[in-house]
């Protein structure tokens, strides 16, 4: 059990950034707006807190949520008032941040390839002592902390308040949305900004809190298997927690198998994640989108 242990603190700290950018997409798809950006978002926010965080973590945290957030801007530019393609636009966004991230990473050279430590573990006392989940539940980084207690937070603000249902009623119907004097470009603008600023702080985690440098490309997929995680949580806060959590111990997987010195190719090790992906979605995947998902608003 005690072996257990371990695998199940790096499945909860793997998990946070996944669960955060999948907080960000739910919003943003109850929204009616399918931000397939979201994975230029996570690596515009991992190069933002790479560049400023070397000093001060918490300026490197809000480097990495307005850098997400401006991806989302321009996806809201094109896809929400300019009512282009969302599809189109956010692959484009996505390889845009790709590639200028990866082309300010080189021109550094060999300046500052790490930040130096990761951000220290919050401790809480006696309940990180308790078996097998106390170091798991009680032991992380402040972000993690964050990740989950943004899950009821927002379930709370979606089910409970004027706003929150006003933003569920523009991804049911923009025309009823509308006729009740919602104003649906601005409900979608400020939905999509929001979920783009955790991508944005997701890729901030996953510098500062979990790798501790950058490297291209190192958001390896996160963006989408987020998205695939609000689809397979049904759109609901409880099932995106629990499907960020599974993904979450996919990926520690493949610490524990190289830990285990385990004669397994790399490149099947990394393959883990991406095919629990599939495999939960061909098994699990099916529940009630909102009804306006990925669609172009037709009225004013």
């Amino acid at each position: 059990m005690s072996d257990f242990a371990p695998l199940l603190e790096a499945a909860v700290r793997t998990a946070a950034p996944l669960l955060l950018a999948a907080i960000g997409e739910s919003v943003s798809e109850r929204a009616g707006v399918l931000n397939i950006g979201l994975e230029g978002c996570i690596i515009a926010g991992a190069y933002a807190a790479f560049v400023a965080g070397g000093t001060i973590p918490l300026a490197g945290y809000g480097a990495a949520v307005a850098a997400g957030a401006a991806v989302g801007l321009l996806l809201v530019a094109f896809s929400v008032w300019r009512r282009l393609d969302q599809i189109i636009v956010g692959t484009a966004l996505t390889m845009l941040a790709l590639g200028i991230t990866g082309t300010l990473f080189r021109a550094r050279g060999d300046i500052a390839a790490a930040i130096g430590s990761t951000e220290p573990a919050v401790v809480i006392p006696l309940l990180s002592s308790l078996p097998l989940v106390g170091r798991a539940l009680f032991a992380q980084p402040v972000t993690t902390y964050l990740a989950f207690a943004l899950a009821p937070a927002v379930w709370w603000w979606l089910h409970r308040t004027h706003a929150g249902l006003a933003l569920r009623a523009v991804g049911d119907s923009h025309e009823a949305a509308t006729a009740a004097g919602i104003r649906v470009g601005l409900v979608q603008a400020g939905a999509v900004v929001f979920g783009s600023a955790l991508g944005g702080l997701a890729g901030g985690t996953l510098v500062l809190a979990q790798a501790g440098s950058f490297a291209e490309s190192m958001s390896a997929g996160r963006g989408f298997i987020a998205i695939a995680i609000v689809a397979l949580g049904r759109w609901r806060m409880t099932g995106v927690a629990l499907a960020s959590l599974a993904f979450g111990t996919a990926m520690a997987l493949q610490y524990v198998v190289q830990a285990l010195g385990w004669r397994v190719r790399y490149e099947l090790v990394l393959m883990i994640p991406y095919l629990a992906t599939l495999a939960a979605l061909g098994v699990f995947g099916r529940g009630t989108a909102p009804a306006m998902l990925g669609r172009r608003r037709e009225t004013s």
